[in-house]
């Protein structure tokens, strides 16, 4: 049996927040049931293509799912088990912002439903940084939220943290970082802020200090030294685990595995082909099968997408499991290393720290001395 995520995407938020650029839609909860019960007509339609898999995560994102409530929530997740095979020791995530997920007992419902791992959005502990990006919770409710958890019965806890946010200095990162891991998760995405054109952000960012690529570097660096610090390992880019908490689901994409996506903008990539729905939610409710995208990429381009995503991961990549005349590319990766660039451990080649804030112009050369 082969192993299969699921990716629920679930477009509803209470608010969008300015930097935003993902597929999704406040004040839209007239269509919460309609939807739910699309999504359970989507599972239902593709369970019989799934059977020689067995599906080992899913993970529910957004938007914000905890704002579905937890009632639809396990009604989802009761159409997983009931037409797939679920390994019994599957990852199961759901996002959540802190200020929907504080009550412990629907907390414990999504627990007792299967749902073994909860991401937070907590993004800073600043509530003056979190209202100037359009977030709607307050640190004291990140703090509240993971009690709730924890006193749900997840033992599975990741926090979403941004650097380089408007008027942020430093001081105030680390103040941030150091909150997060008083909360002792186990697990931390630490993402730079990137303005993504349309986005409120994008049409303000003139009228604010935003940290430059210098400032956003050194936070970074600060990141990966005060985590491995206090028990997290870096093991992709923007990712940080305790021993063995890394995120499942998130490794199938930087692996290459199979996942299956639902919803308006969910990706797939699944018997060969890539495809996306549009980022349409009536039409998905309507049962209208609008992709924005449909491709079957040829073994040149996955060899080209597997190098680059190794070359994102602390494990690396092996050269020697490539087709091509390596000689080049390990000349390059041996030029980075005498920069403090790159490593090679245990016949593995990966990137440093530093390498990692460079990695799309290593990526780069090491893509054109593999003739990819």
């Amino acid at each position: 049996m082969r192993p299969l995520g699921l990716y629920l995407h679930i477009p509803f938020c209470k608010a969008k927040c300015i930097y935003c650029d993902f597929y999704s839609l406040p004040h839209s909860e007239e269509k919460m049931d309609a939807y739910t019960a699309a999504l359970q007509r989507d599972l239902m339609r593709w369970a019989d293509q799934a059977k020689g898999h067995t599906v080992d995560t899913i993970y529910f994102g957004g938007g914000t799912p905890s704002y579905l409530g937890a009632d639809r929530l396990c009604r989802i997740l009761e159409t997983v088990f009931a037409h797939y095979r679920v390994d019994k020791n599957a990852e199961i995530t759901t996002e959540a912002n802190p200020d929907s997920a504080r009550e412990v007992s629907a907390l414990r419902q999504l627990r007792e439903a299967g749902f073994n791992r909860i991401s937070l959005g907590m993004q800073s502990a600043s509530d003056d940084e979190l209202r100037l990006i359009g977030r709607v919770h307050t640190h004291k409710e990140t703090v509240e939220a993971v009690r709730a958890a924890r006193a749900a019965g997840f033992d599975n806890v990741s926090l979403d943290l941004i650097y380089g946010l408007p008027e942020q200095t430093m001081a105030h990162w680390r103040e941030n970082l150091q909150a997060a891991i008083a909360l002792r998760p186990e697990h931390l995405s630490c993402y730079g802020l990137k303005i993504e054109e349309g986005t409120p952000l994008d049409r303000k960012k003139d009228a604010l200090r935003i940290p430059d690529d210098d400032e956003q570097a050194e936070e970074y660096l600060a990141t990966v030294e005060l985590l491995e610090k206090a028990g997290y390992a870096q093991y992709e880019i923007s990712n940080f685990a305790r021993p063995g908490r890394e995120s499942r689901h998130n490794l199938k994409y930087w692996t290459m595995q199979e996942y299956l996506g639902f919803g308006p903008g969910a990706h797939s990539d699944f018997g060969g082909r890539r495809f996306a729905y549009a980022r349409d939610l009536n039409a998905y409710i309507k049962g209208e099968e609008h992709l924005s995208e449909s491709a079957c990429p040829a073994e040149r381009e996955r060899e080209e997408e597997r190098v680059m995503l190794a070359l994102r991961t602390a494990r690396g990549l092996d050269l020697s499991a490539l087709k091509e005349d390596t000689r080049d590319a390990e000349a390059v990766l041996e030029e980075c290393a005498r920069h403090g660039l790159s490593q090679k451990e245990n016949g593995r080649w990966r990137l440093t720290p530093q390498g990692f804030l460079v990695s799309n112009a290593v990526i780069v050369r090491v893509l054109e001395a593999l003739s990819l």
